[in-house]
């Protein structure tokens, strides 16, 4: 009886023994996937995490090539026959942009000023007409005809009158110069200057206002 208990209790331990061999393997075949998936998903960030830095180099290095491209003093290399470093790159491209700056400024000033001038011009124009309209409303005035060459000579005269005169204007800067403009408009500009100026033109040229 004890020799048959012993060896039905083996042959129940028999029958057990495949079963949990059986749940250990797929035990580790959970776990082998799970180190599968996280190795994987560790793989892909780091291709996107280098696809990224790749994207983000290439967009710096084409800046830094449409920088050399646009700034004339990066096309030129140096002694060596090497091109500009980066840093070298960036400070003459702020240097270029600086001397745009500064022409615009420039041409900015000249623009000002030659506004500045046909004003002036303009009134001058403007106080002459009113002069010959004077000249010819005078009663008794007889019209002295003059031909086109007599007519440009007296012009002339008058015109070397007002920039002699003109050249007392300081140019040092623009706000001097701006000012100086100014004053000599109220100064030799006025009808009674330039009806002055004129009758001293025309006796210099023996013309009778």
């Amino acid at each position: 009886m004890y020799s048959r208990c012993g060896s039905s209790g083996s042959i129940q331990n028999i029958h057990r023994t495949p079963s949990s061999s059986n749940h250990n393997s797929e035990d580790e075949d959970d776990s082998g996937d799970n180190k599968a998936s996280a190795l994987s998903f560790k793989e892909r960030r780091r291709e996107a995490h280098t696809q990224a830095e790749q994207k983000r180099r290439d967009a710096i290095k084409k800046g830094y090539d449409s920088l050399q491209e646009l700034v004339p003093t990066c096309q030129q290399t140096d002694a060596s026959g090497y091109k500009p470093s980066k840093a070298a790159v960036l400070q003459k491209s702020i240097d270029y942009i600086q001397y745009l700056l500064q022409q615009r400024r420039r041409q900015e000033e000249e623009r000002n000023a030659l506004r500045k001038d046909v004003v002036a011009l303009r009134i001058m124009q403007a106080n002459y007409e009113q002069i010959v309209k004077a000249q010819h409303s005078v009663p008794g005035h007889n019209e002295q005809r003059l031909s086109d060459q007599d007519k440009f000579q007296v012009f002339q005269g008058i015109m070397d009158k007002l920039f002699e005169s003109f050249e007392s204007v300081p140019t040092n800067n623009f706000a001097e110069f701006s000012a100086g403009v100014f004053n000599w408009l109220e100064e030799y500009c006025k009808p009674q200057s330039l009806r002055t100026l004129v009758h001293g033109v025309l006796r210099e040229q023996n013309y009778t206002p």
